[in-house]
C-alpha cells in the first residue's frame, strides 16, 4: 500500500499548461493523493529552470525519484516539458514538492517570445524555497553564455516582488570537466555579480547586495551519458542535502513567507493569476490574501461541522423543553473541539489573519448557540419564579411572617438562578446575564407585591367582617330599645370594638412591612367603615321609625310596668297611660332623628316634646307667637350630613302616628265601658226582693209543676243559643235601632241553622263511628301581643268581650262552628263556613260550660 502511495506521489502532473492555464482539478487530486495538504508548514518546494534540453527532467528524476518526462536523444533534441509540472519527492523528509519548468531559449517559442519564460521564472521564485539552475560547464566565463539570459531574467523578475523572501539558488554545473569546482565557482559568482549589477533596480535597492535576496550555492555533476555511474553517485550525495532542508541552517534558507500546505494550491493559483495579468506581485499582501481565503474556508468548514454536530443538536432540542444540566460545560466542550480543529488547520497561516478569522468564527458560533442560552435562561427564570411562589406559599402556611418569607425565599430563588446561569455560561463567551437577573428580581417583586396586596385585601375584608358582626347587631338592639342613652351606648360600643380590632389589624400590617403612612391610612379607612356601619344601620332604622314608634306605643300602652298585658277593668287612667305611651314613642323619635357622634347635648327631645306632645291651647298660642321650630329641614345643632329625619318630617310622622294609634285608645275606652256594663247587668238587691215577694205564686207554681220548669229551662237554652249565634251584645254596640234590624234579619236563618245542626247530630248518632287520623294538637293562639303585632291584632285585643261569645256549637267533625255575631247576610254566609280545626280546642271547654 505504501509503495502504491509513493508511486502516486512520484507521478508528475501538470500544474500549468503550455498556454498558461492553471490546472486546478488535477492539482487538487495530486495534493490529496500525495498527502501534501496535511503537512502544514513542514514541506519544501524545489523548482528547476535552465536552457531547453539541458537535462533538467533527468536530473530531477535521478535526484528525487520522480518520473518527469525525459527527452529521447535518439529522436533528436526538442522541447520535452511544456508549461510547469510537479511531483512529490520520494523518500525525502520533510515533504518536498518538485516543480519542473519549461526550458528557456527554446526554438519552439522563438527568440521574441520570452513572456512565458519570465512569468514561469517569477512564479518559481515566488513559491519555491530552492531553485535549481541547470547550466553547462563550458558556459562559465563566456560573455555570451547560455546561462546569462536566464540569470538576467531571474534578477529582472526579482524586482517585481515586494519584500520577497530569501530564496536559495543552487547552480548545478552539468558535464563537469577536469577543472576543479574550486576554480569554477569564483568565476561563476563573479559572472552572477556582474549580471546583478547590470540589472536595473529601484532606487531603494540600488546598492543592495545580492546576498539580501539569495543564498547562492554551487555544485557540479559529471556527464550522465559518459559517466553514468559516477553521475548517480554524486546525485545521491546531492540528495542528502535536501533532507531536513527546512531546518535551521538547512538548504531551504529563509521561510518567512511560507504558506501552509493546505493553502499551497490556492496560493499558487492566485500568484499565477497576478503574474498572468502582468501586475507587480506583492508577496506579503498575497500571503495575507491566501491566509484570509484559507482561514475563511476552514472557518466555514468548522462552522458547518458544528451546525451538524449531533451533540449540539441534542442540546438545542433538549433546551426547548426545559433546563439542561451541565449546559455550559457540554456546549463549551463542543465549541472548544471545533475551535481546536480550526486552530490545528489554520496554525500556519498569517497570525493576524488567523486570529481575526478565529474571532469571527467564534463570534458566529456564539451567535448560533446564544438563542439556546437565552432559552435556557428563560427556563431558569420561570423555574426561579415558580420556586419563589411555591416556597412563599409554604412559608406563609407554616406561620412565618410575610416580610421574612419574602426576604428568605427571594434570596434563595435568586441564588439558585445565579447558579443556573453560571452553569449555563460557556467559557468561550462573556455573556452577561445581569439583565435577565434583574428581570427575575422584578418578577419576584411583582409577585410578592401582588401576594401582599391580596393578603392585605383579605385582612381588610376580615377586619371589615369583624367590625360588621361586632357593630351591626348591637347597634340594632340598641335602636330597638332606644332611649336617651342610646347614642352614648352606641359610641361606647363603637369605641370598644374599634379599639379591640384595629390595633390588632395594625400590628398585622407591620408584619407585611407596610409603611407607617399607608398603614395609618388603612386603619383610618377601617375606622370610617365602622362608622359607616353604624350610620347605615341608623339610617335603616330611621326609615322604619313609624313602625318602631307604634311598637313602642303598643308596648307601653298594652302592658303594665311588669310587662304583663293590661286588662281594662275600668279602673285604669287611659288618658295618662296613652300620654306615657306617646311620650315613649316621641322619645324614640328624638333618638332616631339624627346621628350623634359627639357627646354634646342637644334640644331635639325638648323641642319635640314641647311642640308635638303638649298640644294645649298655650302651646298653640306660643307657636303662633313664635316661629314653628319644626318648620325647617335642618336641626340647629346637627350637621345636615348627620340628619336622618328633618323637623318637617317629624311633624308629618307624628300626625300619622297619632292617627294610627287613636283607634287603640278608643278600643281601650270602649273595653272599659263594656266591662262596666257587664258588671252592672244584675238587678239591684231591692229589685230582687220585690221579684221574690211579688212572684212568689209563680215560683211556687213552677215548683209544683216540674214540666213548666223543664220547658222554661229548654227555652232558656234556646234563647242562649240564639244569643250566642246572633252575638246580640255586638250588634247593639252601634245602637238599638241598627241592632234590632240586624237581629231581625239574622233570626230566621239562625233558627234554621240550629235545627239543621240538631238533625245532623241525630243522624250521626245512628252511624258507625269513623276512624279518623288524630289531628295534630296545635297550641292555642297566644293571648298576649308582641311589640310588633299589627294594629288589627291590637284592635281585636281591645274589643269588648261579650258573655254571649262564650257559646259555641257542639263540636262535630262535619258541622261548622260559628263564634261571631252576624251583622249582615254576607256575614251570615261567612259564618256558615267551617272554621279551621286549630280553633276548636280553644272553644271546646267554653262550649261545654255554656251548654251545661
Amino acid at each position: 500500500m505504501e509503495e502504491t502511495t509513493d508511486a502516486a506521489a512520484a507521478t508528475a502532473v501538470q500544474l500549468i499548461d503550455g498556454e498558461g492555464e492553471f490546472a486546478g482539478e488535477s492539482a487538487e487530486r495530486f495534493m490529496a493523493a500525495a498527502g501534501v495538504a496535511g503537512c502544514g508548514l513542514s514541506y519544501a518546494v524545489v523548482s528547476i529552470m535552465g536552457p531547453q534540453s539541458s537535462g533538467k527532467s533527468t536530473l530531477l528524476n535521478q535526484l528525487f525519484g520522480t518520473n518527469f518526462r525525459e527527452m529521447d536523444a535518439f529522436r533528436g533534441r526538442s522541447q520535452t516539458t511544456k508549461g510547469i509540472w510537479m511531483a512529490r519527492c520520494v523518500g525525502v523528509e520533510p515533504c518536498t514538492v518538485v516543480m519542473d519548468l519549461e526550458g528557456t531559449d527554446g526554438r519552439e517559442r522563438g527568440e521574441d517570445d520570452t513572456a512565458f519564460e519570465k512569468q514561469s521564472s517569477l512564479f518559481a521564485l515566488a513559491i519555491s524555497d530552492i531553485v535549481l539552475i541547470n547550466m553547462w560547464c563550458h558556459d562559465i566565463g563566456r560573455e555570451q553564455a547560455a546561462n546569462k539570459p536566464l540569470l538576467k531574467t531571474v534578477f529582472q523578475v526579482m524586482m517585481r516582488l515586494f519584500s520577497p523572501r530569501k530564496t536559495t539558488l543552487l547552480f548545478v554545473i552539468r558535464d563537469k570537466t577536469r577543472t576543479p569546482l574550486e576554480h569554477l565557482e569564483p568565476v561563476l559568482r563573479e559572472d552572477i555579480q556582474k549580471i546583478w549589477n547590470s540589472v536595473a533596480k529601484p532606487e531603494a535597492h540600488k546598492d543592495t547586495p545580492i546576498s539580501e535576496y539569495f543564498n547562492v550555492e554551487v555544485t557540479a555533476l559529471p556527464s550522465f551519458e559518459e559517466k553514468e555511474e559516477q553521475f548517480r553517485e554524486q546525485v545521491q550525495q546531492l540528495r542528502q542535502r535536501f533532507s531536513n532542508s527546512i531546518a535551521p541552517g538547512g538548504l531551504a534558507g529563509d521561510r518567512r513567507g511560507v504558506v501552509p500546505a493546505s493553502g499551497f494550491l490556492f496560493s499558487s493559483q492566485q500568484i499565477w493569476k497576478v503574474i498572468r495579468e502582468n501586475k507587480d506581485l506583492d508577496l506579503p499582501a498575497h500571503k495575507v490574501m491566501v491566509a484570509t481565503v484559507r482561514c475563511d474556508e476552514i472557518a466555514n468548514e468548522k462552522f458547518g461541522c458544528l451546525t451538524s454536530d449531533t451533540e449540539w443538536l441534542d442540546i438545542e432540542s433538549a433546551v426547548q423543553s426545559g433546563p439542561v444540566p451541565g449546559f455550559g460545560k457540554k456546549l463549551g466542550y463542543i465549541v472548544d473541539v471545533h475551535m481546536q480543529e480550526y486552530d490545528k488547520e489554520a496554525v500556519y497561516f498569517d497570525e493576524a489573519v488567523r486570529k481575526a478569522k478565529r474571532q469571527h468564527l467564534e463570534s458566529r458560533i456564539l451567535n448560533l448557540v446564544q438563542p439556546a442560552f437565552q432559552k435556557l435562561l428563560n427556563h431558569l427564570r420561570l423555574k426561579a419564579l415558580e420556586k419563589f411562589k411555591t416556597s412563599l406559599n409554604l412559608s406563609l402556611e407554616g406561620g412565618q411572617s410575610f416580610a421574612a418569607s419574602v426576604r428568605d425565599n427571594t434570596e434563595s430563588s435568586l441564588n439558585e438562578f445565579e447558579q443556573g446561569c453560571a452553569d449555563a455560561v460557556i467559557k468561550q463567551a462573556n455573556w452577561d446575564y445581569s439583565k435577565i437577573l434583574e428581570k427575575v428580581r422584578r418578577d419576584i417583586e411583582d409577585h410578592a407585591f401582588s401576594v401582599r396586596e391580596k393578603k392585605l385585601s383579605e385582612l381588610t375584608t376580615q377586619a371589615k367582617e369583624k367590625l360588621r358582626k361586632a357593630l351591626a347587631e348591637p347597634v340594632e338592639s340598641l335602636f330597638d330599645a332606644a332611649d336617651e342613652t342610646t347614642w352614648a351606648s352606641i359610641r361606647n360600643v363603637y369605641r370598644r370594638e374599634t379599639e379591640s380590632i384595629l390595633p390588632q389589624f395594625l400590628k398585622t400590617l407591620f408584619g407585611y412591612e407596610v409603611e407607617y403612612v399607608p398603614a395609618e391610612q388603612m386603619v383610618s379607612n377601617l375606622r370610617d367603615y365602622a362608622q359607616s356601619i353604624v350610620e347605615n344601620k341608623a339610617k335603616d332604622e330611621a326609615s322604619k321609625v313609624l313602625i318602631h314608634m307604634k311598637e313602642r306605643f303598643t308596648t307601653v300602652f298594652s302592658h303594665d310596668k311588669d310587662s304583663i298585658p293590661r286588662v281594662w277593668t275600668g279602673k285604669e287612667d287611659v288618658r295618662a297611660i296613652a300620654k306615657d305611651a306617646r311620650t315613649a314613642a316621641l322619645k324614640l323619635l328624638s333618638v332616631m332623628v339624627a346621628i350623634r357622634w359627639d357627646e354634646e347635648e342637644d334640644r331635639i327631645e325638648s323641642i319635640l316634646m314641647s311642640t308635638l306632645l303638649e298640644g294645649s291651647v298655650v302651646s298653640k298660642i306660643a307657636s303662633a307667637a313664635h316661629a314653628d321650630p319644626l318648620a325647617s329641614t335642618t336641626w340647629e345643632e346637627i350637621p345636615p350630613k348627620f340628619t336622618m329625619i328633618t323637623p318637617a318630617q317629624c311633624k308629618s310622622l307624628w300626625k300619622q302616628f297619632k292617627a294610627e294609634t287613636e283607634f287603640a285608645i278608643t278600643q281601650a275606652v270602649s273595653t272599659q265601658q263594656a266591662h262596666k256594663r257587664g258588671n252592672s247587668k244584675l238587678p239591684p238587691p231591692w229589685a230582687m226582693v220585690a221579684i221574690a215577694v211579688l212572684g212568689f205564686n209563680e215560683i211556687m207554681m213552677l215548683l209544683r209543676n216540674p214540666l213548666y220548669l223543664f220547658l222554661l229551662f229548654v227555652g232558656y237554652l234556646l234563647a242562649k243559643a240564639l244569643a250566642v249565634q246572633l252575638d246580640i251584645s255586638r250588634e247593639f254596640q252601634n245602637g238599638v235601632v241598627p241592632g234590632l234590624i240586624s237581629v231581625s234579619a239574622k233570626l230566621l236563618p239562625t233558627i234554621q241553622n240550629l235545627v239543621n245542626k240538631v238533625a245532623a247530630e241525630q243522624q250521626a248518632e245512628h252511624r258507625p263511628p269513623a276512624v279518623e287520623p288524630p289531628e295534630p294538637q296545635l297550641q292555642p293562639p297566644p293571648l298576649l301581643l308582641s311589640p310588633r303585632s299589627p294594629m288589627s291584632e291590637l284592635r281585636r285585643l281591645h274589643m269588648p268581650l261579650s258573655p254571649v261569645r262564650k257559646i259555641a256549637t257542639p263540636s262535630s267533625p262535619s258541622s261548622p262552628s260559628s263564634s261571631s255575631t252576624m251583622s249582615s247576610p254576607r256575614h251570615f254566609v261567612d259564618d256558615q263556613k267551617p272554621r279551621p280545626a286549630a280553633a276548636q280546642p280553644e272553644n271546646e271547654s267554653s262550649n261545654a260550660d255554656s251548654i251545661v
